[in-house]
């Protein structure tokens, strides 16, 4: 992993507020699909997971073509995370990540057997992070739109690589 301490920690400060994440994929006629899922709340280490039933179009669509994108939209700020995916049903890493928003998605808990796990490891995120209150981010954009400018110093953007 080639991210630095703060990189990382600007990844981990949007994905704690987040609880959905919008994964893109490319399907059997090579449109792009978004689908929003349920992030799974766990320390960020490069990689994101979530819950899925295996015989899923998503799960069809990354076994063709592994490479996808999560978009998550948080009030810390808004990333766009690169990765390719994969697939698990190890019982042990989902006894690990079990909770009760997968509960709710699987008819058997935890012993139905569509539960598994996609897992999307990442190799850049793009992000763009704001430490202001949005009511002041708001204003910055209102006062460009009224004076005919660009907004100024409204967030930081950045391309982190893993």
């Amino acid at each position: 992993m080639t991210a630095t301490a703060e990189e990382l920690q600007t990844v981990s400060d949007v994905l704690d507020k987040a609880r959905i994440g919008l994964l893109t994929t490319v399907d059997a006629e090579k449109h792009l699909v978004s689908r929003p899922l349920a992030l799974i709340d766990r320390p960020f280490d490069g990689d994101v997971w979530f819950f899925v039933a295996k015989d899923s179009h998503k799960v069809h669509d990354i076994e063709t073509t592994p490479e996808v994108n999560v978009a998550v939209d948080t009030s810390k700020g808004w990333l766009s995370i690169s990765g390719t995916a994969s697939l698990t049903q190890d019982s042990a890493k989902i006894d690990e990540l079990w909770n009760t928003g997968a509960e709710a998605w699987f008819d058997q808990g935890r012993d139905d057997p569509q539960v598994s796990l996609l897992r999307v490891e990442a190799y850049t995120i793009e992000s763009w992070t704001s430490t202001e209150p949005k009511a002041i981010t708001l204003f910055k954009y209102a006062k460009a739109a009224a004076t005919g400018g660009h907004p100024k110093n409204v967030g930081e953007n950045e391309t982190i690589s893993l």
